[in-house]
């Protein structure tokens, strides 16, 4: 019992000691892992210090290099900017000059415009002027489609008096070469009839646009009227003359009265034209005139036609002659062809020939035959 009582002491013994021995390994391997991590962290710590400091200088030159592209783009969007700039301007203002030249020549147009335009009002005020701008008007119609030989300026179409019509347009007579018979042009403008009837128009005034419809169709029948009796003298004038009115405006409202121009071309013997009918019908008599031309030279083209028809006997005759002379040029080169063959064969056979035969060649008939 005591042997087992010291066993166990010896034993408790043994497990002490190698406790305490386990404890102090556990506490070395502790210091050394201690140690061993103290110097891993701080290496760490110098590494990680290192790679800051080469981030930061990275960093830096990366910051550096970016704010030099940045300059260098912004200087180069100042210079393109302040390019562009430039230039957009210049064209502006070159822009600008442009449309303030061409303002200051419509503002010079424009009053050239109104002095145009009060110097027609003055001549559509006063009553000759009025005429006379009518008067103009019509000339150049006339002269625009006829020739200067189709009509007549300030002619006396009556031998019995003296009155002389503005124009007149000359017509063939009945006589070929006689006297030819004239029509009567007069140009009339009813300016303040006409000017009543749009005011009144405009407004709304029906009995207003009455009496100034009134009024123009006694006017126009009071011009109509002087003019057949003043113009019209058959058989020197036709039997009619012609009212011309100086704008489409006068004229649509003289023909949309019901009636009235079939009343003055019926009573008076007068026909109201404005300008496009006028000229509608200087296009037709134009083309009587070519007609009546072409009637009248109809001899002159047959005995064209005749000389030409004996003149073309001649050429034939010539022709015959020609074609003689042809003929014999053709029979002459002809024997030249056959001379030419026998002085070809004579010097093909020259080296078979005996020397006594080169003394004369044969001539044409021979030669022929031969052939």
């Amino acid at each position: 019992m005591r042997s087992v009582t010291t066993l166990g002491d010896s034993q408790r013994g043994q497990l002490n000691s190698f406790a305490e021995r386990l404890g102090e390994q556990q506490q070395a391997g502790t210091r050394q892992l201690a140690d061993s991590q103290r110097e891993r962290l701080a290496a760490f710590e110098s590494r990680l210090l290192q790679l800051t400091s080469t981030l930061e200088a990275q960093l830096e030159k990366l910051r550096q290099e970016n704010a030099a592209r940045l300059e260098a783009m912004r200087q180069t969007v100042d210079e393109k900017l302040q390019s562009t700039l430039e230039k957009r301007l210049g064209e502006s203002f070159s822009q600008v000059s442009e449309r303030l030249e061409a303002v200051y020549k419509g503002l010079g147009e424009m009053q050239q415009l109104a002095t145009g335009v009060g110097d027609l009002k003055r001549v559509l005020t006063n009553v000759k002027s009025r005429g006379t701008w009518g008067e103009v008007q019509l000339g150049q119609l006339l002269a625009d489609v006829l020739t200067p030989e189709q009509y007549g300026r300030n002619v006396a179409v009556n031998p019995a008096g003296a009155e002389r019509v503005e124009f007149a347009i000359r017509l063939p007579g009945p006589v070929e070469g006689g006297e030819p018979v004239w029509l009567p042009v007069d140009a009339k403008f009813p300016k303040e009839d006409y000017e009543r009837l749009l005011a009144a128009s405009e407004v709304g005034d029906s009995e207003g646009v009455e009496q100034a419809v009134r009024a123009l169709e006694q006017r126009v029948l009071a011009e109509a009227k002087g003019i057949a009796e003043r113009y019209l003298a058959p058989p020197h004038t036709t039997d009619f003359a012609i009212l011309y009115l100086p704008t489409e405006g006068l004229y649509a409202e003289v023909t949309r009265r019901v009636g009235l121009g079939e009343r003055i071309q019926r009573e008076q013997r007068v026909v109201v034209a404005g300008p496009n009918t006028f000229s509608a019908l200087l296009n037709s008599l134009q083309m009587g005139f070519r007609t009546l031309a072409i009637q009248q030279r109809s001899g002159e083209v047959w005995q064209v036609l005749g000389a030409v028809k004996a003149e073309f006997g001649r050429f034939g005759d010539t022709l015959d002659k020609v074609k003689k002379k042809l003929q014999e040029a053709s029979n002459h080169m002809d024997a030249v062809d056959r001379r030419t063959r026998v002085m070809t064969r004579t010097l093909r056979d020259v080296e078979a020939l005996p020397s006594a035969s080169l003394l004369a060649l044969p001539d044409d008939d021979q030669a022929v035959d031969d052939s």
